[in-house]
């Protein structure tokens, strides 16, 4: 199972940063590399929400399935996805530090295809790639919330 960690400091009150970080069907406006969201759930976001997010990767566009999977209003989610063999899971905490707020992310992949399974030693290659694709996403989402722009 490989892990990806990190942080990104937000200086806005936890409640306006997880109501932007968990408005999933406004991300393009705030990540520059998700250009599509679809909800197949409606109501509002909580645990069983489910959508599809367009992304470029790889210079391609990518679409996923995503699932929320655990939501606790104010204080963090976790959003569950398949894809290429494997099982993602990526988690959204939210902590008050003063007036600003932390977002920890943490992300875990588990292989459940036996193709996932033989190519898990290069998994470390991907790890790489994946991690600046979340820094950058964390990084434009709190340039929107802070209102800087691009």
């Amino acid at each position: 199972m490989a892990r990806i960690a990190l942080s990104q400091m937000v200086q806005a009150p936890v409640a306006a940063v997880f109501a932007a970080a968990s408005d999933f069907a406004n991300a393009p406006t705030r990540i520059k590399d998700i250009v599509r969201v679809e909800m197949l759930t409606p109501g509002p976001v909580g645990v069983g929400t489910k959508f599809k997010e367009t992304r470029v990767m790889f210079k391609k566009e990518a679409t996923e399935t995503m699932e929320v999977t655990a939501f606790e209003p104010n204080a963090a989610y976790e959003l569950s996805a398949r894809s290429c063999g494997a099982e993602f899971k990526t988690r959204f905490a939210f902590a008050p530090v003063g007036d600003a707020t932390r977002i920890d992310v943490t992300v875990t992949t588990r292989a459940v295809s036996l193709f996932a399974k033989l190519f898990t030693p290069l998994g470390f290659l991907m790890k790489g790639m994946l991690r600046k694709c979340m820094v950058r996403d964390l990084e434009q989402l709190r340039d929107s919330i802070e209102g800087k722009t691009a």
